[in-house]
């Protein structure tokens, strides 16, 4: 619904009174259909869609923005958006006024809500980023703007003005890191100021136009309660994880794309004791560590001569020089994987990392194929022998058909056989079917088996009863 309309002229009745214009019809508001035959709530878009995108709003936003020369805001904390509001209202209210537009009160707030957001926001997609809800916004090119919410996919009504109007939001979230997007380097990796990530690849990789992933930060961090009472995980499996934590194991989060990896990875290092000292490793830091002895490692990409570029595996071996009690990273994807293992058996006990991959099996395929991407003369045997005395857990989740993330597989390694590594489930989680709203039913539940390791916890001091592992007592 536009916020304008033009003023109208009043003309007289039969009666000599005035004559007020015939209202428009109020539209009814579209609603968003879920991409799925699941029973799910639909989103209101009227409600998505605050961000007016009318030729009228165009004009306006236009005439402030080129009355807001750059030496304007020179002198402007533009963090301080009530001195922002003070200097563009008044434009705002000459461009409305030369335009001949009626705006209301609440219109006007509005409007210059939205011309603060595409002057120093990130325009059209603002709104969106403020809500709680929403854990994922695609933009498909100016026409599409997709979301997520409670782990399913919407098309809403927010739309950009054009490519070039994306393409600005884009250089504005990634020119504060010191990173570009254009012709010589289309694809970029970054985050925004609360830590959420960041994709973004324009044309001529992109055929839809600037495409816009952002993968939202949550506001408060989650904790292991929160995974309890979402179905992530009992709370039998979240004692066995927090004591695995403690006597500092070694631990891999595994999953596929958007499974939950690094929010388990958070949750899981906020059991780490507060008298250690952590270094965390990330392309894009978005890990918020509570702990107060933090050291955050963020890679960095290559310049336009294409020097000067950090990575992963260069910021590891540098850790390894700052005195760590543990190493967390973000994400194993490359040759650091084989530093990842040299740290691990050579006294950095407790480290904790993320790894794409279909299940707790494929996860050591995976690392075995990242380690010989180092390109070191190291023979099959000799890689799982490295893989099998380095990692205790792998920690495995995914991304369930209704859109939930549950952990399905606690794993632990028990060591070489021939040339084989052997490993066996601690949890399992067992699927019951859906119910009549299309939810997954099912419970992560002990296989009965305690684990070897607990050796190791018991070492440490810590205790666990039998029933953590669905054991009875005698």
């Amino acid at each position: 619904m536009s916020l304008f309309r033009k003023r109208e002229t009043w003309t007289m009745g039969a009666d000599n009174q005035p004559e007020s214009p015939t209202p428009p019809p109020t539209p009814e508001p579209t609603k968003t259909v879920p991409m799925s035959s699941y029973d799910v709530p639909s989103i209101d878009n009227a409600e998505l869609a605050v961000y007016s995108t009318t030729p009228e709003f165009n004009q306006v936003l236009d005439i402030v923005q080129q009355s807001l020369a750059s030496d304007m805001l020179q002198d402007i904390d533009v963090s301080d958006l009530t001195e922002l509001k003070a200097r563009i209202a008044p434009i705002m209210d000459e461009a409305v006024a030369s335009l001949d537009l009626i705006v209301g009160r609440s219109e006007r707030e509005q409007m210059l809500n939205q011309i603060l957001a595409d002057t120093v926001g990130f325009g059209p997609i603002q709104p969106l980023l403020e809500r709680d809800d929403i854990s994922e916004i695609m933009v498909n090119g100016p026409e599409k703007v997709y979301i997520e919410k409670d782990g399913r996919l919407y098309l809403t009504d927010v739309r950009f003005r054009d490519d070039d109007h994306v393409l600005r939001i884009i250089e504005r979230i990634v020119t504060p890191l010191g990173r570009r997007i254009d012709q010589a380097s289309p694809m970029v990796d970054a985050r925004l100021p609360d830590g959420s990530r960041v994709n973004a690849i324009i044309p001529p990789l992109s055929l839809v136009g600037p495409t816009l992933t952002i993968r939202k930060f949550k506001k408060a961090p989650l904790h292991i309660d929160d995974l309890i009472r979402y179905g992530t995980l009992t709370e039998e499996s979240a004692r066995f994880l927090e004591a695995c934590v403690r006597a500092r194991l070694n631990i891999i989060v595994s999953g596929g794309t958007g499974s939950g990896k690094t929010t388990t990875l958070g949750v899981l290092s906020a059991f780490i004791p507060e008298d250690e000292r952590i270094i965390t490793i990330e392309d894009a830091a978005e890990l918020r560590l509570q702990q107060p002895h933090v050291v955050r490692l963020e890679s960095r990409p290559p310049n336009v001569e294409g020097k000067g570029g950090i990575g992963i595996r260069e910021l590891f071996v540098n850790s390894l020089r700052m005195r760590p009690d543990r190493i967390v990273v973000g994400e194993c994807r490359g040759a650091e994987a084989l530093y990842m293992l040299q740290a691990m058996n050579t006294g950095h006990d407790g480290s904790i990392t993320t790894i794409h991959s279909n299940g707790p099996r494929d996860t050591l395929a995976r690392i075995e194929t990242m380690v010989m991407m180092a390109g070191m003369p190291l023979t099959m045997r000799a890689i799982r022998q490295q893989i099998a005395s380095a990692v205790d857990l792998i920690v495995h989740i995914s991304r369930m058909r209704d859109g939930t993330r549950k952990i399905v597989a606690i794993s632990e390694i028990l060591g070489m056989e021939t040339d084989t590594i052997i490993m066996q489930d601690i949890y399992q989680y067992v699927q019951e079917g859906f119910n009549e709203k299309g939810r997954v039913l099912g419970e992560l539940r002990p296989t009965g088996i305690r684990p070897s390791l607990m050796s190791k916890i018991e070492t440490a001091g810590i205790t666990l009863p039998p029933e953590v592992f669905g054991l009875r007592m005698h």
